[in-house]
């Protein structure tokens, strides 16, 4: 798909009431943009500042600039980035002068579905006045749906769709979750898929992003990765992501991986005398977990990555 594919873009403010449109400062929307992968996504961003700044260039001298919402769905699996940018994007719609606030207000069902009746819309109420100025951002949003006719959590969809429709001119709504139950969900609620016009997905990352993930987090650190280490992790990324195996974990992935070779690393530094400065900011080999358990205590990682691995 393209950065929105064929819908419309619709903004949270009416535009039109704006004398003018600042900029979002470089910190907030270059921190976004520095975020590994994720194109599609940093270009539907792009797409929404653009349309803020045109739109009050288009009021200054007297064209219409309709009010417009940018609610959406952020599809991906586990460890693709859908909260940090949630988050990332609160700050460069503030800066840019879209909402007021831009803070994150994380959810899930727990916290909007109640235990009796009008117990669920006043708690899904509260939390939209929490999140006023910023982004409400509900994980796994088809849990709502999943307690059949007389569950509360359709009183949660229903009270949040009045509420957004209500509440246009200073919120961001993102509804996210897996891929497939969040096509299944939106299908089964044409209503909600009419307020939540745009649809991002969260595409799984390559083994070279995993590697560009793995230094950064490392970078941050203070260590890296020699070359016969860095050789064996690429092979070891290449071989999980031609064999499918990257979609329970993704960035996570990298994350363990760095953790487990530092506690490693430290192990073996601790036993060596006079260790120099490099000693202690390169991860060797033989730091790097011979194997790794990920999400439902499936290994993925063994000491034959270099066999397996296609050149």
């Amino acid at each position: 798909m393209g950065a929105i594919g064929s819908q419309t873009i619709t903004v949270v403010r009416p535009l039109g009431q704006r004398q003018s449109a600042p900029q979002a400062q470089p910190g907030a929307l270059e921190a976004l943009r520095r975020l590994v992968g994720l194109r599609e996504v940093k270009e539907a961003i792009d797409e929404i500042l653009a349309l803020h700044r045109v739109a009050a260039r288009r009021s200054a001298i007297g064209l219409r600039a309709e009010p417009q919402t940018l609610h959406m769905v952020f599809r991906g699996n586990p460890g693709t980035g859908k909260t940090t940018v949630a988050r990332h994007l609160g700050t460069v719609l503030r800066e840019a002068g879209v909402l007021s606030r831009g803070h994150l207000v994380e959810a899930e069902r727990a916290d909007l579905v109640g235990e009796y009746i009008g117990h669920t819309a006043q708690r899904t109420r509260r939390l939209v006045q929490r999140a006023l100025g910023g982004v409400l951002f509900i994980d796994e949003a088809y849990a709502l749906a999943r307690g059949g006719e007389r569950d509360f959590g359709r009183e949660a969809i229903d009270t949040l769709v009045k509420e957004i429709e209500d509440r246009r001119g200073d919120l961001l709504l993102v509804l996210a979750g897996y891929p497939r139950e969040m096509d299944a969900f939106l299908a089964s609620n044409p209503g909600l898929v009419s307020r939540l016009p745009i649809v991002l997905s969260f595409r799984d990352y390559c083994a070279k992003e995993l590697m560009e993930i793995t230094d950064c987090l490392l970078r941050e650190r203070e260590y890296q990765l020699d070359d016969a280490a860095r050789e064996l992790l690429d092979a070891g990324y290449r071989a999980l992501v031609r064999d499918g195996q990257t979609g329970e974990a993704n960035a996570r992935l990298a994350r363990n991986v760095v953790e487990a070779a530092i506690r490693r690393h430290a192990r073996r530094i601790d036993r060596k005398a006079g260790a120099t400065r490099q000693d202690l900011l390169r991860i060797q080999r033989d730091d790097l977990p011979p194997l790794l358990g990920l999400p439902a205590g499936r290994p993925r990682f063994s000491e034959d990555w270099g066999e397996a691995a296609p050149r």
